[in-house]
This record gives structure tokens, sequence and C-alpha cells, in this order.
């Protein structure tokens, strides 16, 4: 009796380790197939990392084209400006143009949180600055609430978080040397006054061009230009840029470097300042574009202007 029991367990036994051996094929054969369909979403993966890169790459030598390298020969006037594509995201946009009046020129610096945002932006500032409602004489808070009104059927939901736009637009009245000015969204920078060694600040009280701003008239501003003074625009990438911990530059560590960069020149001062900026990152790739955008008012030109 205790012979046949051992048998049936035997026979029990070899059954069950038959049915694990077979278990065990199946999850082998389970697991190809899920190295090759892992296998395949990998490499599918690349290509579409590649590709990303390919067209961020591409959309980076567009803007780089399309960002202004000279600007109009304006008497009284120097300029100095210099722009930094990231890697990740942006799109800076900075210009300076006459008026049709010629006794005025206006100057625009742009931000948007995204290259698609960027491109729809771009388009509407090129025929801004060409030849459209900035030329007709409008003044500036009028101006970029017609840029809002033409880009609000495009915003919406970016992969970023709902598309905005920052966006300075000013226009500099040669008779009175005086520069009238409005803002959407976080600007950076102000009036430098070498007389005094101090800045006024340049605030935006308005937030940025979103789904809905086009219904708000922006607040105009107006600053009183003297001799030797400078004015210095920063993109918001600047306060965006992180070092190796993880620290923001931030407003006030870029405010610091604005006001002790050596200004022996306005190329100075904006080499300076940007590379401050390049420095705190260290190996760290610019989040957003950086624009640094720098105008200092000549001697003769005060002398010159009736008051």
């Amino acid at each position: 009796m205790s012979k046949k029991n051992d048998a049936e367990r035997m026979r029990e036994l070899e059954e069950r380790v038959r049915e694990l051996e077979a278990e065990v094929s199946a999850r082998e054969s389970d697991l190809s197939v899920f190295r090759q369909q892992l296998l395949h979403a990998n490499q599918s993966l690349e290509a579409l990392i590649e590709k990303l890169s390919a067209d961020l790459r591409t959309a980076t030598r567009i803007q780089k084209t399309l960002v202004p390298t000279e600007f109009p020969n304006i008497p009284g006037f120097e300029f100095s400006t210099k722009f930094v594509a990231s890697p990740i995201s942006g799109g800076d946009y900075f210009d300076v143009f006459e008026h049709d009046d010629r006794m005025k020129f206006g100057l625009v610096m742009a931000s948007a949180n995204g290259y698609g945002l960027s491109a729809l932006l771009l388009s509407v500032l090129l025929r801004m600055t060409g030849q459209d409602e900035a030329r007709r004489g409008l003044p500036p808070n009028r101006v970029i609430q017609y840029l809002a009104e033409e880009l609000e059927p495009s915003l919406g939901e970016g992969p970023r978080g709902p598309d905005q736009a920052s966006l300075i637009y000013g226009i500099i009245d040669r008779r009175t040397m005086e520069l009238s000015f409005s803002a959407m969204g976080p600007v950076y920078g102000g009036l430098y006054r070498p007389t005094t060694g101090k800045m006024d600040r340049i605030q935006s009280e308005d937030s940025p061009i979103e789904k809905g701003s086009y219904t708000k008239l922006p607040k105009l501003q107006h600053l009183q230009l003297e001799a030797k003074d400078r004015l210095v625009l920063v993109s918001p990438g600047a306060v965006m840029v992180q070092n190796a911990a993880d620290e923001k530059f931030g407003e006030e560590r870029l405010m610091r470097a604005i006001l002790t960069a050596p200004k022996d020149s306005v190329h100075d001062w904006r080499n300076e300042i940007l590379f401050r900026i390049e420095q705190f990152a260290g190996e760290r790739d610019i989040p957003r574009d950086v624009t640094v955008m720098v105008l200092e008012v000549k001697d003769r030109v005060i002398r010159l202007a009736p008051r």
C-alpha cells in the first residue's frame, strides 16, 4: 500500500514538474515578446527624440535668422544686443525700428513660453514692426492690446502650461527725449542714470499675454531721458537660469549684476551681464532664451533736441 502511494505521489510530482516547465516556457515566450516590443518601443522613442531634437535645432536656427543683427542708424543713440538661444524652450524676439515720423523710433522685446507660441508671436510682431499698427503712431498700450487681440484665437494650453508671452514696447520721441512704453508680463531692467548711479526700474503691472488678456488696456508709462542715460532690458529667461544646486538666478541676482557690471561701454555692460548669467548656470543648459538689450543716449542728441 505504501509503495502504491509513493508511486502516485511520484506521478503527481512529475505531472507538477511538467506543468511548471510548461509555465516557465510560456513565461519565457512572453518575455521574448516583451523584449521585442520593448526594443521596438526604445527604437521608436530614440527616433522621436532625434526628430524632436532636429526640429528644435531647426526652430532655433530659424529664430536666430529672424532675430535682427543690425538696427537702423538713429543719430544720437547707440545699441548693443545679444541673443542666447535655449536648447530646451524659447522664444525671444527683439527689434528697433523707425516710425513714419522719423523723429520717433520704436523698440520691442518679447518672450514666449515655447516655440509654438513664439512662432505665432513672431509673425504678429514682424507685421507690427514692419508696416502696420506701430508705424501709424498708436500709443504703445494700444499696440500691445492690438497684438494680444491678434494672438487670442490661437492661445490655449501648451505642454508646459497655458500659452503665455511677455512683451514690452516703447516709443522714443527725439523731440522731447521721452520714452513712452507699456508692458505685459514680467519685465526686467530699467533706465540707468550715470549722474546718480541709480536705476529707475521698469515695472509691469499687467499679467502676461494669455487667453482673455486682450480685453485689458495695459498701463501707459513715461520716462524722461537725459544725456548718457542707458536703458537695459533683459528677457525673463535670465531669472529662470538654474545652477547645479537647482537655485534660480532670480531677479535679485540679475539686478545686482546689472548695477555692478562695468559700464565702460554698452557692449562691455551687455557682455558682463550675460557672462554672470552663464557663469551662474555653469554646465547646465539655460531653460529659456536669454536676450540683453542696451540703449545709450549720446550727449549730442540732448543738446540738439528742442526742449
